[in-house]
């Protein structure tokens, strides 16, 4: 049983930049793919990042990519999401989740974290 914990969200200024972690106890990270998801106040959840075990696959939802930069330590069983250029529009809840294979159907992710909450002001 894998379980993941987030943590580093907070309120930050539009503009400002945030990193969360995602720090797993139990078995090692290092055969899961790993993704972030959020959801903010009356929406639905939705996929932000992902990388591959090793690292070598990546891929961005549209609205982050350029802003946002996921990174795995496998030595650290820990899995990254650095945030710049924050909006309001980023605001919401951020789950880590570990899943099989590479995807970004929140689905397809079998543990989850219990979320951290990023806020951003303007």
């Amino acid at each position: 049983q894998v379980q993941l914990i987030e943590s580093g969200g907070g309120l930050v200024q539009a503009g400002g930049s945030l990193r969360l972690s995602c720090a797993a106890s139990g078995p090692t990270l290092s055969s899961y793919a790993m993704g972030w998801f959020r959801q903010a106040p009356g929406k639905e959840r939705e996929f932000v990042a992902q990388i591959s075990w090793s690292g070598g696959i990546i891929k961005y939802a549209a609205s982050v990519k350029g802003r946002f930069t996921i990174s795995r330590d496998n030595a650290k069983n820990t899995v990254y999401l650095q945030m710049i250029s924050l909006n309001p529009e980023d605001t919401a809840v951020y789950y880590c989740a570990a899943a099989p294979g590479i995807t970004s159907r929140g689905y397809e992710y079998d543990y989850w974290g219990q979320g951290t909450q990023v806020t951003v002001s303007s």
